[in-house]
């Protein structure tokens, strides 16, 4: 009993120091990329998910701007916790005319306060939940084929149900 109380307390020390000891080996920087604005219809329920329709929207950038163009939607799934899947898929038409399909899948969680805020119509903002992305980008476009090689993260600005919801968008480095 007594060796087995003293390896008991010699692998809590090894976890608690190798927790102590754990550090990132690389870093992760940003750079801004764009602010998406999506324009939504109401959501259509079917079961635990919710399809809406993406009706149009902007992106504004230093190196790209565009319109969002049909087909584009997001398949919403609700999880038992309140909280929702993305799986959002957007055509993107340039100002110069070029095609690029965007892709996100991402967390999107209020608290009940927020949730009802938001069912009821109401604007809700980044400071009230959390709801991050991470969009893909894909082009046959020469002009926008760094696109193709840029994983990126975004944070929802402001999203009122039924009507828009704005993000910003950062190239990860």
């Amino acid at each position: 009993m007594k060796s087995y109380v003293i390896a008991v307390v010699v692998a809590l020390m090894t976890v608690s120091v190798s927790a102590q000891e754990l550090k990132p080996t690389v870093e992760l920087r940003q750079e801004y990329l764009m602010t998406l604005e999506v324009m939504m219809d109401i959501p259509q329920l079917v079961g635990a998910r919710r399809v809406v329709n993406v009706s149009g929207g902007t992106l504004r950038g230093p190196k790209i701007n565009g319109t969002l163009v049909a087909p584009s939607g997001d398949w919403l799934y609700n999880m038992p916790d309140g909280s929702s899947r993305l799986d959002v898929r957007l055509m993107i038409k340039t100002d110069d005319n070029e095609l690029i399909f965007m892709e996100y899948g991402g967390v999107m969680a209020f608290p009940k306060n927020a949730a009802e805020r938001l069912n009821k119509g109401e604007v809700v903002t980044h400071l009230d939940g959390y709801f991050m992305v991470a969009p893909r980008f894909n082009t046959a476009s020469t002009k926008y084929a760094w696109l193709n090689q840029v994983q990126a993260v975004g944070k929802m600005v402001s999203l009122q149900r039924g009507h828009t919801i704005k993000y910003d968008i950062f190239e990860m480095k």
